[in-house]
């Protein structure tokens, strides 16, 4: 049997790493290479510019290290007992693919992970020496991203994030007796502790010295995690709330939630909830809302008694029609408060709103120009030139918002 070529392992690990959502860049350190002294930049405010629809980054060479592992993750495609094809890079191969794609423009960064091979320190070892070649032999400037393996030696975890802009550790499930039932081989307390120690070295990252020097930059870009959704019965309230509790308790800069879809030769034990895309997108515009717009869990989760989001209609929306009692909101009178919770209105035409209405009264034709969705904001509003009327409290209102009923395929 011929052994696979470069082109082969890559076609392998690219599409292996698919299932890795944890790869947006924003929040690195402003680097660059113009005065001849290393290869690629950064800018400050990431370096990733184009996105997938679901908001994935898609201009990082996206790779596993290898996707051969030792556990037996029953959700995981990758997992020792799947009969999958296999593959494995060198250390070498990972740099050169890097510095090669980069050079033809196709790519601004790296984001690699990796099933484990051996032992966490052996595959976390390798990974180290990856992204140490980039940036001390290659003086590569550009983005890396690292999964770290939360198994794998301290010391290990704090040379990766002394040589890549982001860190992240999976905190797989949404609930610990989810992880030891489909993950046995993974303690969600050793997780929560490499996590933590990513959190204090990040912070002595930024503390000053008693000499007034700063010590090695830590992960200047955070740490982020990935929660698999829908391989086991947890709701979106149990998922919701166990993502407030990553933010707070380890200064996360993302949580990723990545939908469990059922693979061919997985467990039959694994439960398929709720059709994973749809739901992946609700759980996104709801932490969105927790994180920006000033809503706590009980208000996004209890619009539903067995606290799992709307699918037909997005958080916001489902919330105002549950709450019509705060509606119509005067936009020339609200606070930010309740401007923030009008379907339809975000974070930046609030922002326009609050600043307009020091000079003059808003109309409509305002509301719409500065970005508001008028086809969803029209019914919670009164301004200049319009009211809603009756509409606020028509009883068809949601079926106006919802998504008309298709056709299905037989075939």
């Amino acid at each position: 049997m011929s052994r696979p070529t470069l082109q082969d392992k890559l076609a392998i690990l690219s599409d292996a790493a698919k299932y890795d959502a944890s790869c947006a860049s924003s929040g690195t350190a402003k680097r660059s290479s113009r005065k001849g002294d290393g290869l690629g930049s950064t800018e400050g405010s990431g370096i990733c510019h184009a996105y997938a629809p679901d908001g994935r980054c898609i201009s990082l060479l996206k790779i596993l290290l290898t996707n051969f592992c030792i556990y037996d993750c029953a959700y995981c495609v990758n997992r020792v007992s799947s009969n999958v094809k296999r593959a494995r890079f060198t250390v070498d191969e990972v740099v050169t693919l890097t510095l090669e794609f980069y050079r033809r423009n196709y790519i601004e960064g790296l984001f690699l992970s990796s099933g484990i091979v051996r032992s966490p320190d052996e595959t976390m070892g390798e990974m180290v020496e990856i992204a140490r070649k980039l940036r001390v032999e290659h003086r590569f400037r550009g983005y890396i991203h690292l999964k770290t393996i939360p198994d794998a030696d301290p010391g290990l975890i704090e040379q990766a994030g002394l040589h890549a802009d982001r860190l992240s550790i999976n905190v797989e499930l949404p609930t610990d007796a989810s992880v030891r039932a489909y993950a046995p081989e993974k303690d969600p307390r050793t997780i929560r502790k490499a996590m933590a120690d990513v959190r204090l070295r990040k912070e002595a990252a930024g503390e000053r010295s008693h000499t007034g020097r700063r010590p090695a930059r830590f992960a200047p870009a955070g740490q982020s995690t990935q929660m698999i959704v829908g391989a086991d019965g947890a709701t979106d309230a149990t998922i919701l709330g166990q993502s407030t509790r990553l933010y707070s308790s380890y200064g996360l800069k993302r949580v990723y939630f990545s939908a469990f879809s059922p693979i061919p030769d997985a467990t039959a034990k694994l439960p398929l909830i709720r059709p994973p895309l749809e739901r992946e997108h609700r759980l996104y515009q709801a932490d969105w809302l927790l994180r920006f717009y000033g809503f706590d869990l009980a208000e996004i989760t209890g619009a539903s008694p067995d606290g799992n989001l709307d699918l037909g209609i997005d958080p916001k929306l489902a919330w105002a029609l549950a709450n019509r009692q705060h509606f119509p909101v005067d936009v020339n009178r609200a606070p930010r408060e309740m401007l923030l919770r009008v379907p339809g209105i975000g974070t930046k035409t609030v922002g326009r709103i609050l600043t307009t209405r020091r000079h003059r009264s808003l109309r409509y034709e305002d509301l719409a120009r500065m970005g508001a969705s008028m086809k969803k904001a029209r019914a919670f509003v009164t301004l200049g030139g319009w009211s809603p009327g009756a509409l606020t409290d028509a009883a068809d209102l949601r079926a106006r918002f919802a998504p008309p009923p298709e056709q299905l395929s037989l075939f």
